[in-house]
């Protein structure tokens, strides 16, 4: 299997991001929250943003009515990492 590292700080995935992301992480903030991406050095930042695209979110209604979107999924996405 050959993994692509978004954050060679903390050793995330992008198949990782993607997964914090359909589980409800919109921001690069939430994706930071759930896995500690980009909170070291920064230079994944951009990447995670490219990952996250605009408007994909699928809970972004959610976060526009001042909601929480993340879903319990993300600390057990975490933990299995």
């Amino acid at each position: 299997m050959n993994r692509v590292y978004v954050c060679s700080c903390f050793g995330v995935t992008e198949k990782q991001v993607k997964e914090h992301a359909e589980a409800g992480a919109c921001t690069p903030r939430q994706i930071a929250s759930a896995s500690k991406a980009g909170t070291d050095c920064g230079s994944c930042v951009r990447r995670i943003q490219a990952l996250l695209g605009r408007g994909n979110c699928p809970r972004r209604e959610l976060l526009d009515q001042g909601m929480p979107a993340l879903s319990a999924e993300v600390a057990d996405l975490s933990e299995a990492a």
